[in-house]
């Protein structure tokens, strides 16, 4: 019984925390989708696998020791003192063999190959964090989007409730006229047919922001069904960055954008493949020493059934004759790849200028819709005043009326719009430029 009361009593304390949603600014979006975005986290993925391919590489500086062991059996030691078709001399050495030691190799100079391996992967790695750096932006640009989205999905329902309420008052208004006699019955329908329009409008709407949030619930890495809610009834301005010269964005960008970097770091690796490369006409000198313990002597006269050691220490030096001619077009080859990455660096430093100039002037041209749609609103809330009063005093129709109104309702959504993409200009500049 006790525990029973317990569930009745803990069930529905879990059910309204459930339901509660959290409010959620762009920023705290954005901090928590840094943690558990899906894409983050495979991006954050390769990031490790890069740094364990530079471990990896630093390996290959240590030196080579291996320990082995052999068991075998031998056959006749025959010895054809007279040539292969006399009768040979059989040494008498044991039917079974067995060896036990190590081999210690450390490479002293091989023209800088292994340590110039660690360079390019240090640089690969500098590039997979430039990219996880591109990757995370673009995560972060589509959460404004849907972010954006959301806030002015939100900002239409409460204009379009505010106007479905408005709109009620006014029918119960047409209809008491029209009992009046002031008024006709078709004043009373087109009313009629506006309130059902707007209530059709919030319901398409309540649909858009429910799909909106699941996108942004996803976007942060939580389940698509939990509730969330942002603070709409704020201004998006608050939020807004300090704003810079058109030629500072540029400067900013040629040194921080993230797509900029990969192609230059494309550039050093490309030089570096081509130092690589050469560094086979270099000798290579490695240290080595080997001992091993081996039954029976057999290998140096004379030989023994027993028991013996011996061991090696010296420098060994290697040098590839065959590379000297064959060498010439695979450093021409690598040479041609490095002058194809930096042209393709020069052309992503004209695109990310392009972009800049596209996005500042779209931010620029969303300030100037902005203060015109702030003005229009001003302009319709006094026409439909104006046309409000001429229709309560019979000088102009209700056409003209709800016309008016519809306008007044359109110039709402645009302040809305405009607020938003002006937001989203600041920020896809921050993007292009490498600082959001």
């Amino acid at each position: 019984m006790l525990a029973a009361i317990v569930l009745l009593i803990v069930q529905p304390v879990q059910s309204q925390a459930a339901d509660s949603a959290q409010i959620f600014t762009l920023t705290e979006i954005w901090k928590v989708a840094a943690a558990y975005n899906r894409q983050l986290k495979l991006s954050d993925l390769d990031l490790k696998e890069a740094d364990i391919a530079v471990l990896e590489a630093k390996d290959r500086l240590l030196p080579e020791i291996s320990v082995g062991g052999d068991f075998k059996h031998n056959s006749k030691f025959l010895i054809y003192d007279n040539g292969l078709f006399s009768s040979p001399e059989n040494v008498a050495v044991s039917n079974f063999g067995y060896g036990v030691g190590y081999n210690f190799n450390l490479n002293l100079y091989s023209g800088g190959t292994e340590k110039r391996t660690v360079k390019m992967k240090r640089e690969q790695q500098t590039r997979t964090q430039y990219e996880f750096d591109l990757q995370k932006d673009n995560v972060k640009y589509t959460i404004a989007v849907v972010y954006c989205d959301l806030y002015k999905f939100l900002q239409f329902r409460d204009f379009i409730s505010a106007e479905i309420t408005a709109q009620k008052k006014q029918l119960k208004l047409i209809e008491d006229l029209h009992k009046n006699g002031i008024v006709l019955k078709s004043d009373v329908l087109r009313a009629s047919v506006k309130l059902s329009q707007l209530q059709l409008k919030l319901s398409d709407t309540e649909k858009k922001i429910e799909i909106v949030k699941q996108r942004l619930n996803l976007l942060m890495g939580r389940r698509e069904d939990m509730p969330i809610e942002i603070p709409y009834q704020e201004s998006l301005a608050a939020e807004s960055h300090q704003e810079s010269d058109y030629q500072d964005y540029v400067d900013i960008a040629v040194h921080q954008s993230p797509d900029y970097r990969i192609t230059l770091s494309d550039v050093k690796l490309e030089q570096i493949n081509i130092k690589q490369v050469k560094s086979t006409l270099l000798p290579k000198i490695s240290l080595y020493a080997n001992y091993n313990y081996t039954y029976p002597q057999i290998s140096f006269y004379p030989y023994s059934d027993a028991l013996w050691g011996f061991g090696q220490l010296g420098l060994r030096l290697q040098f590839s004759v065959d590379n000297l001619y064959k060498i010439r077009h695979a450093i021409q080859h690598v040479r041609n790849k490095a002058d194809q990455q930096k042209e393709k660096a020069n052309i992503k430093k004209d695109e990310i200028t392009m972009q800049v100039k596209q996005a500042y002037l779209q931010q620029q041209q969303a300030k100037e819709s902005l203060q015109v749609a702030e003005e229009n609103i001003i302009r319709s809330t006094e026409t439909v005043r104006v046309i409000k009063n001429s229709y309560l005093n019979q000088q102009s129709l209700l056409t003209d009326l709800l016309e008016a109104e519809n306008l007044l309702l359109e110039a709402k959504f645009d302040v809305t719009t405009a607020e938003v993409n002006l937001k989203l200009s600041q920020i896809r500049l921050l993007v292009i430029i490498g600082l959001l």
